[in-house]
C-alpha cells in the first residue's frame, strides 16, 4: 500500500489518470495491487473510478486526492471503525433497508428518465455531535449519491435542536415517521414536488390552472 501510494504520487500525478494494467505492471510482483491500492481510501486518499466517475472508462482510474502520507512511521495504522468488512457491509445494508439512505434507490434500479442502474455501497459521513465534535459514521448510499455528498456534514446537533422547538403535535407526527423509517406523502405533496421539477413555462401553465383557487 505505501509503494502503491508512492507510486500514485510520483508517477502519476495528482487529477491524473491511470489504467489497471499501468498500476499492475508498476507492481508486477505483488498480487492484489488493487485491493493494497484500494486501502488508500481508508487514509484519506480519493481515486475514482467509473463507479464514482461515469467520465472514465471500465479500465481507468483517476488519482484525485492525496491523504495521509502512509510511507511516513505511524501513519498506515488504521484508525477504529474505518475498515468495512464484508460481514459489516452486509449488516449495515440490512440495517438501512437496502436503500440509499440519501435518495432511496434499490440496488440496481433506473434512475428516473436515464437508462443507468444504481450500485450501493458503504459511504463514510461526517456527523456533527451534539457537543460540537465530529463523528465518522458509516450509511448506505448510491454512487451518485456518494460522489456529490463527499463534502457533507450531518449536523446531528441541529438536528435535535430543531425537534425541540417541535410542538407536542408535530413531535409526535415526527416519531411516527421515525418510528417506521418512512413518510407516506399525500398526492397534493407528491404533485408539488413534480411542480418542482417542472421548466419555468410549465410552472407559468400549472400557475394560470390553479389561479382562480388562489
Amino acid at each position: 500500500m505505501k509503494r502503491a501510494a508512492l507510486w500514485l504520487v510520483h508517477e502519476v500525478g495528482v487529477g491524473q489518470l491511470f489504467t489497471k494494467a499501468q498500476l499492475r505492471e508498476a507492481f508486477p510482483e505483488t498480487s492484489q495491487i488493487d485491493r493494497r491500492m484500494r486501502d488508500l481510501r481508508d487514509f484519506g486518499w480519493r481515486i475514482d473510478t467509473n463507479r464514482e466517475d461515469p467520465a472514465l472508462e471500465a479500465h481507468e482510474q483517476r488519482f484525485v486526492k492525496q491523504g495521509e502520507a502512509v510511507w511516513e512511521p505511524g501513519k498506515a495504522t488504521r484508525k477504529p471503525g474505518t475498515t468495512v468488512s464484508a460481514a459489516d457491509r452486509h449488516a449495515l445494508l440490512m440495517r438501512d433497508g437496502h436503500k440509499c439512505r440519501s435518495c432511496g434507490i434499490g440496488p440496481g434500479e433506473l434512475y428516473p428518465g436515464t437508462y443507468v442502474t444504481s450500485q450501493l455501497d458503504v459511504a463514510r459521513r461526517a456527523v456533527r455531535m451534539p457537543d460540537g465534535t465530529h463523528d465518522l459514521q458509516l450509511i448506505i448510499e448510491c454512487n451518485r449519491c456518494r460522489v456529490g455528498g463527499r463534502e457533507m456534514v450531518a449536523d446531528l446537533k441541529e438536528v435535535l435542536a430543531r425537534i425541540d422547538r417541535l410542538p407536542v403535535y408535530e413531535r409526535k407526527m415526527l416519531a411516527a415517521w421515525v418510528a417506521q423509517d418512512m413518510r407516506r406523502f399525500s398526492e397534493t405533496e407528491d404533485l408539488w414536488a413534480a411542480f418542482r421539477t417542472l421548466p419555468a413555462d410549465s410552472r407559468d401553465r400549472v400557475r394560470d390552472a390553479l389561479a382562480d383557487e388562489a
